[in-house]
């Protein structure tokens, strides 16, 4: 296996590990303000993601990309770009299937996570990520 192909599965696997990390925080926080408190689903939703938003930056920012040696005024930004359009597209999808299906709100939130995290990835390290271009 040459070195390439090991940076890439290393960068894989830690962004499986930060992303479920993240997912996790992002659904347990969402599905307690919906299930304990008045907050409707749109907004617990909400407040998940902001809650799973640093641990997904920091984490995969010193792991999963560690190696691309991006600087945080770089990297940010974009990835703020890339995790915003992601909860945009997680939030319609939700509210969309929320009114649509007869489902559990904990169940569509899950399925629709699921869907939107292999986007993030294709983002993340094709853009956000990427090696910063020598001027």
């Amino acid at each position: 296996m040459s070195s390439r192909q090991a940076a890439r599965i290393r960068s894989v696997s830690w962004f499986t590990i930060i992303g479920v990390l993240a997912a996790v925080v992002h659904y347990v926080v969402a599905v307690t303000l919906e299930s304990q408190t008045t907050i409707s689903p749109g907004w617990a939703n909400l407040g998940g993601f902001i809650l799973a938003f640093p641990v997904s930056y920091l984490g995969h920012h010193y792991l999963s990309f560690a190696g691309n040696r991006t600087s945080h005024l770089h990297a940010l930004p974009r990835f703020l770009l890339v995790a915003c359009s992601g909860f945009l597209a997680n939030q319609f999808l939700l509210l969309a299937l929320l009114y649509l299906l007869p489902l559990p709100f904990w169940f569509i939130l899950g399925g629709v996570m699921a869907i939107v995290a292999a986007g993030t990835y294709l983002l993340s390290h094709y853009w956000a990520f990427a090696r910063e271009q020598s001027p």
